[in-house]
């Protein structure tokens, strides 16, 4: 069955494709799209393991986009995973449309065929029960990543395999970020790659396993370690 969801304007339309294009950069894959209650969650996985015995952290991404009815009056709820340049060249196409001229009432968006072996989508963070940690600085967050960013291209020698870059990701992006010691680097990285850092606080969220780091632009979801639950 063909789906699609119902954005209220170009504006809208213009954030979710610089999101979608940002993560695209960090991690050619899928996009994980959850449709309900007027709302519409994309995730995407900047950094999720291979196997049981890879160490790389999972970190998400996550932007949240308010939904208009389509021609129905209703608003579709569904949870689809499918390939993010799929849905990218959705999103341009219908920004193209846009420019031609005025678009009457919302502006739709055709989701693409699904995909079903994307590991890191069967894992759901969780919507409620969060509670406050510290906030932690953008500057902190913005220095770390760049320095691991820098770290990564020495390493890596050119033409390296994927083992070697995914060992050499995994020891640079897990390493713990000082003041928030149970965040690995990559949450920095993430933040940053999706241009969810600005001016304000990171706000430090948890719950269970699960901590999310949140700013105005987005949210970096991190499932945690076993063993850094008992701290």
């Amino acid at each position: 069955m063909s789906r699609s969801f119902f954005l209220d304007d170009a504006s809208a339309l213009d954030d979710l494709q610089v999101f979608l294009s940002r993560a695209a950069r960090i991690e050619e894959g899928s996009v994980r799209l959850i449709a309900g209650s007027g709302v519409l969650a994309v995730y995407v996985a900047v950094l999720s393991p291979a196997g049981l015995t890879d160490e790389t952290p999972t970190v998400l991404g996550l932007r949240t986009v308010a939904l208009r009815a389509g021609e129905d009056g209703t608003t579709e709820s569904f949870d689809a995973v499918v390939p993010i340049r799929s849905l990218l060249t959705r999103v341009e196409a219908a920004q193209a449309r846009s420019l031609a001229g005025p678009v009457p009432g919302p502006i739709r968006v055709s989701v693409p065929i699904e995909v079903n072996t994307v590991v890191w989508a069967a894992i759901s963070p969780p919507r409620g029960g969060w509670h406050p940690l510290s906030a932690a600085s953008p500057a902190t967050l913005d220095a770390i990543a760049r320095a691991g960013i820098d770290e990564v291209a020495a390493a890596v020698p050119e033409g390296a395999g994927e083992s070697i870059v995914r060992r050499v990701r995994s020891e640079v992006w897990g390493r713990p970020i000082p003041g928030i010691e149970h965040v690995p680097a990559g949450a920095a990285f993430a933040a940053l790659g999706l241009g969810f850092l600005g001016e304000d606080d990171v706000r430090v969220f948890e719950t269970g396993p699960w901590t999310r780091l949140t700013t105005r632009r987005g949210h970096v979801l991190v499932r945690r370690k076993p063993w850094t639950l008992s701290r």
